[in-house]
């Protein structure tokens, strides 16, 4: 897929400079050559011209759009052994499952830790091997491999240790398990620094000498290669055979689907086809674990890739944050129907709580920057820290805070022995995961990592200034680049009566969509609000009607007490402009479309 043939024309899209939400309105699509890329896609492959400006803005060339509407994974799959240390890590594994070894599998506390974990697990104890996993606790070791847990692995038999989604920056823990003759393999994604741990592998298209151009992948994605990789060496081998059927690797891409939204990895390339063929396949509820998730969560309709991130996504996580850090990757990995329900409702509370903590922290932290950025408006990159945080819920406050201002943020929650675990998230443009690696390799931290639109860091309390300082320093114009080129692009306009569910399901085809694949954005041009009311937790319903008086409806999600939200509620009877996304509506059978209002503007 090339670069995006889209020019943000100079003029302001309907003339808005300035909208509610202090942003400049442009066109994705603008000038002659996006148009003409428009229409050639059109002729070509007799698309919807709506469907074609939409692919065009996410950089699909004419000649490209029939692949990227059926992605199929099996073109889209490279060689695995591109990735550097990849034949090693196959080799001994493929030893392990020859010799009946006992393999440890240690993960990180997310869901890609948990998915990976899982997937890996699933695959080898198919085979007959005996796989403890360990998810650390979070407030008790950390993130990260650690010598406690390594020792009592190595106590449990393992000859081999595997760890995923974490480990590359684990130096001593991971040299200290090779001395006890463990041998150790990392299948990981987060940035490395230059001297990576001496252990038997390393795979990680995120260290610094890897070519394989598979740095967009998450762990799962890594792990799923790995997978193949490994099938393939024992295919080579002979060990299977009639009494011993192969694996079918298929059913572990709904972990890889799972895993690539939930961390927040660029939709593009082979990661979009993890998540169409990984979507399929959780479709037919054949993961036990899965499937009860599902049903805690009350979702009765096929999943969609939003669904992953905002509805499954966080209840796994919900146990890493503030319960049992091993609950996502024993669901996820069951096969035991009351088991998986269990765990699921646990998950399901934990959420719940999850959500009331976080409210409050998110609310005294948005105070908080709101008095900074009175005094500094120029402030780079927002960081805080309170001894009252849940360490658990530090990355949804500083993802909350990146959202409401617009700019990196980082929050820590500080322990009583003084030191600061944070989190950090990042704006597109701007790679956090190498700044934090850089405040590590500077004394800042004590460690640290991440990718570029997330990170998380462990420093001493007191070292939080500095820290700081080092940011501003080092993000700074990165920051100011980013903001500047900040405009809200609109895909296309429509009114009320285009906004179908019909226009929804045509702009499906052109998805997932999420990180590098945004979602399409359009404009309702000149419609009155003539309805509107507070619903839910701080949710603002309204309705929109065109001049040619048809409706729509349309909701702006936590947003009552925000200028947006005011905005709408003191708007009925107003013409305005609206920005936003479309999706259906589902009630007692029926299906509607929905306008999900994400900024508005006066009409005037």
């Amino acid at each position: 897929m090339s670069a995006a043939p889209a020019l943000i024309e100079p003029a302001s899209f309907l003339g808005v400079e300035s909208s509610v939400t202090g942003r400049r309105w442009a066109m994705r699509c603008a000038g002659h050559e996006a148009e003409r890329a428009i229409a050639r896609m059109v002729q070509a492959h007799a698309l919807p011209e709506l469907l074609a400006r939409v692919l065009t803005g996410r950089g699909v060339r004419p000649d490209e759009a029939a692949a990227f509407l059926s992605p199929k994974l099996k073109a889209l799959m490279p060689d695995p052994d591109g990735l550097l240390d990849m034949p090693k890590a196959a080799n001994r594994l493929a030893k392990a499952v020859r010799d009946g070894e006992t393999v440890a599998v240690f993960g990180d506390y997310d869901v890609d830790g948990a998915a990976s974990a899982a997937m890996l697990a699933e695959y080898l104890r198919g085979l007959g091997l005996r796989v403890p996993v360990h998810i650390p606790d979070r407030i008790a070791e950390g993130y990260g491999p650690n010598e406690g847990a390594i020792a009592a692995l190595a106590a449990e038999g393992a000859s081999v240790l595997v760890c995923v989604d974490c480990g590359t920056s684990g130096h001593g823990p991971l040299e200290q398990a090779a001395r006890r003759g463990l041998d150790v393999i990392v299948l990981d994604h987060h940035a490395a620094s230059e001297v990576l741990p001496a252990i038997h592998a390393v795979v990680n298209p995120n260290r610094q000498d890897d070519l394989s151009g598979l740095g967009h992948l998450c762990a799962a994605g890594i792990v799923f290669l790995t997978l193949v990789a490994l099938n393939r060496t024992l295919r080579r081998d002979g060990h299977f055979g009639t009494d011993r059927p192969e694996p079918r690797l298929t059913d572990a891409l709904d972990l890889v689907a799972l895993a690539t939204v939930a961390d927040v990895v660029p939709l593009r390339d082979l990661n979009r086809a993890f998540v169409v063929q990984g979507l399929s396949v959780m479709r037919h509820r054949g993961r036990t674990g899965l499937a009860a998730l599902l049903d805690a969560a009350s979702l009765s309709e096929p999943p969609e890739a939003w669904h992953l991130g905002f509805v499954l996504g966080p209840r796994i996580n919900a146990g890493g944050r503030i319960g049992d850090a091993g609950l996502g990757a024993r669901l996820l990995g069951t096969g035991d129907p009351i088991e998986a329900a269990r765990i699921a409702a646990d998950l399901d509370r934990l959420n719940r709580e999850r959500q009331a903590i976080e409210a409050q922290a998110v609310a005294e932290a948005e105070a908080e920057m709101d008095r900074a950025l009175t005094e500094d408006p120029s402030l780079p990159v927002l960081v805080m820290g309170n001894a009252e945080w849940h360490p658990g819920i530090v990355g949804l406050v500083a993802a909350r805070l990146k959202e409401r201002f617009g700019r990196p943020a980082f929050a820590f929650a500080i322990r009583p022995d003084g030191s600061a675990t944070g989190s950090g998230r990042s704006v597109p443009g701007v790679d956090l995961g190498l700044a934090v690696r850089a405040c590590v390799e500077a004394g800042l931290a004590r460690k640290g990592g991440g990718h570029a639109m997330a990170a998380g860091v462990t420093l001493e309390g007191t070292a939080i200034p500095d820290f700081t300082h080092h940011l501003t320093a080092s993000l700074g114009a990165a920051v100011a680049q980013a903001r500047a080129a900040d405009a809200l692009l609109i895909d296309a306009t429509l009114t009320a009566g285009g906004a179908t569910a019909e226009t929804v399901r045509l702009l499906q085809r052109a998805g997932p969509f999420g990180q590098g694949a945004p979602e399409p954005l359009f404009a309702l041009a000149r419609h009155r609000i003539v309805d509107a009311g507070i619903v839910g937790t701080g949710h603002v319903r309204a309705r929109l009607r065109s001049r040619d008086g048809q409706a729509v409806g349309a909701i702006c999600f936590r947003a009552a007490e925000r200028p947006l939200g005011q905005a709408i509620l003191n708007g009925v009877g107003r013409e305005v402009h609206v920005a936003g996304t479309l999706a259906c509506d589902r009630w007692r059978g029926a299906e509607r479309a929905q306008v999900r209002i994400v900024d508005l503007a006066p009409a005037d």
